[in-house]
């Protein structure tokens, strides 16, 4: 474990003075090569021009780059910089376009996007649309809500997305975006082999909240590739950038995790950990761990809050700088990495401790997992199920053990009880239990429980027609005593790396005229919008209907036909508040073919944001069910 008197040594007494510094953001553009002069040079000798170079006038020195070298960059991972556009006027850009010589895919380029004069995630951005290098008239090589895609032309075809040829459109790019014309506008791409030029019908509509500011925006998101930026005639957001090294002003940490296991090594909590590195002129590069020396601060040895201190000392060009950045970031050490309601040790008396009240619409189930822990001695020490009005007012109260209490509880119906109640007290230490709470709707309850034993065995307990409720004003929440019980069922990786369909949750059928709901504590790696929880609508078989995400996007046969709600107002603020959020998520099965998804988002920030999908047709009314998968997060449900 590094010292910080070992950063004194190092770095001088000065370096510890440093005032603490982060920023926000640090997606405006990502570099991340360090060999970027000599590409440069590199670039302008082996371009591809088949065709004498054009001379275009005032052209001004922007050296940056866009994407990782190892052709790992993936769909809207990074952007360059913003380049605002007056009408009237004309933007040249020149830069080499690096096609990864492995690629199959005829997508594995870049993409222009054409904005209004708003910066991504902020409430009034709006897109016209995308343009991407490549041809493919069936597939999705341009959208947008003002792109018609009957105004392009190419020299370059592909039939599908795994035609040969990507290799064609690298090199030597110059991009032009012409608005001289009042009544169009043209975008033109060319490194002099392939030519795609875009020649609108129409001027594009002004989406700017101030109807006089009539500039649109641009940038670039590469995909499987790296864009090595070299020139532009209009100065972009942030400045040109030179060729001249830069010294390091401020830097953020990512992928710190939000909680750690106690007995963690240090070297093991930092090793997803990288940093943006603010440098002059306003570039911009994500430096791995390896090159950021970390300290804890007081230790990673005992539970709490703790701070973690990062220092680096290297220029943009990997030369030691003038004077070393440091940032710093808080995480916890926890003994466990879940919810628990009770004492561990199981002393928690009667009544002792409740969770949280959880409505239950009318037509509504609700489905909760938990691990059940008992002290052993009776069989009333374990959950107990609490069913009220929202002021408290009781329906009944029933247990795990086939017991209850209340004026709801003598209209209803038990399961009978367990066949053995030694072995079923012996194995509900530690069971893995699932309860499903149900409003009729009719002034009924059910609640069911199904208890995986630690013996291997499952048992069943049920209370079916529970009466006297209202069905507008019916809740539950659970108690204890002489146990705990704990919200730990994890879907996915802690550190939030498992990848896209690496992880998936069992099943829930979901009748015709009901709705099914569930609650989970959603963990985000934060890198983008679609790293959170994603629910996906089948048949038993697997046969999917449609897979929805937490940020208003899906997909599916029957995923076209429904209405999201239409995401957040500050995607930027949503996805920062999804780390830890605490997540409800309902599935219906409308009853004629159609099914619904409503997702309510309670934020670390305080906010509740909420997604729908209403209206997901057609499904089999008789054979629906929905499950959870993940990509780069983590799940516990509730």
């Amino acid at each position: 474990m590094r010292n910080l008197n070992i950063f004194a040594s190092l770095f001088g007494a000065a370096t510890l003075g440093l005032t603490l510094t982060g920023c926000e953001g640090g997606d405006l553009y990502n570099l991340e090569s360090p060999d970027w002069i000599a590409e440069k040079v590199d670039s302008i000798a082996n371009s591809k021009s088949n065709e004498p170079e054009e001379e275009l006038e005032g052209m001004e020195e922007d050296v940056y780059t866009i994407g990782a070298t190892d052709f790992s960059t993936g769909w809207w991972a990074v952007f360059s910089k913003y380049y605002q556009i007056p009408d009237g006027e004309t933007w040249n850009a020149v830069f080499n376009l690096n096609i990864n010589p492995n690629a199959s895919n005829t997508y594995k380029n870049y993409a222009l996007i054409l904005t209004n004069d708003e910066p991504r995630g902020a409430g009034n951005y709006k897109e016209y649309g995308a343009i991407r290098y490549d041809n493919q008239p069936s597939g999705n090589s341009e959208w947008g809500d003002y792109i018609d895609r009957s105004c392009v032309e190419s020299n370059l075809t592909f039939n599908t997305d795994t035609d040969a040829g990507v290799d064609k459109l690298g090199g030597r790019v110059t991009l032009t975006i012409d608005r001289s014309n009042p009544n169009s506008f043209m975008v033109k791409m060319t490194n002099g082999t392939v030519t795609k030029t875009y020649t609108a019908k129409s001027a594009l509509p002004n989406l700017n909240a101030d109807e006089s500011n009539t500039t649109i925006r641009a940038f670039l998101v590469p995909e499987g590739s790296y864009i090595n930026w070299l020139q532009s005639n209009i100065e972009p957001i942030g400045g040109f950038t030179s060729a001249e090294d830069k010294q390091p002003l401020s830097m953020t940490l990512n992928g710190l995790p939000r909680k750690v296991l106690q007995g963690t090594e240090l070297a093991d909590i930092v090793a997803n950990v990288t940093a943006t590195v603010e440098f002059e002129q306003a570039v911009s590069k994500i430096v791995p761990s390896e090159d950021l020396q970390f300290e804890a601060i007081p230790d990673v040895e005992t539970l709490g809050t703790k701070t973690l201190i990062a220092v680096y000392n290297k220029t943009y060009k990997g030369e030691n700088c003038a004077q070393p950045i440091i940032a710093h970031a808080n995480f916890e050490v926890v003994d466990k990495m879940y919810t628990s309601i009770g004492a561990t040790d199981n002393s928690t008396g009667w009544w002792g401790a409740h969770s949280e009240y959880v409505k239950v619409a009318p037509y509504e189930t609700f489905v909760t997992n938990f691990t059940n822990f008992s002290n052993g001695v009776s069989n009333w020490n374990n959950f107990v199920v609490v069913l009220t009005k929202a002021d408290a007012t009781e329906y009944a109260v029933v247990r795990a053990d086939n017991y209850g209490w209340g004026d709801g509880y003598a209209s209803c119906t038990t399961s009978g009880g367990q066949a053995d109640w030694g072995a079923w007290l012996a194995a509900m230490d530690g069971a893995k239990v699932t309860t499903y709470v149900t409003n009729n709707g009719d002034g009924t309850a059910d609640v069911k429980a199904v208890m995986l034993g630690t013996d291997g065995n499952t048992y069943y307990q049920d209370y079916i027609g529970i009466g006297g409720v209202d069905p507008q004003d019916f809740y539950f929440h659970f108690t204890v005593d002489g146990s705990h019980i704990e919200f730990d069922n994890v879907l996915g990786e802690e550190d939030n790396s498992t990848g896209w369909w690496g992880a998936h949750s069992e099943y829930i059928n979901v009748p015709a005229g009901r709705t099914y709901s569930t609650r989970l504590r959603n963990f985000t790696s934060g890198a983008n919008n679609w790293n959170n929880f994603v629910v996906v609508l089948t048949r038993l078989d697997a046969t999917e209907y449609a897979v929805v995400r937490a940020d208003n996007y899906g997909w599916g046969d029957s995923y076209g036909a429904c209405i999201p709600s239409g995401g957040q107002a500050d995607w930027g603020a949503w996805l920062a508040a999804m780390d830890e959020a605490l997540v409800t998520v309902s599935v219906t099965n409308v009853g004629d073919g159609t099914a619904d998804v409503k997702c309510v988002m309670l934020g670390n920030d305080g906010n509740t944001y909420y997604q729908d999908y209403i209206g997901i047709s057609p499904i089999d009314v008789a054979d629906f069910y929905f499950h959870f998968t993940v990509d780069g997060c983590h799940m516990i449900f509730e």
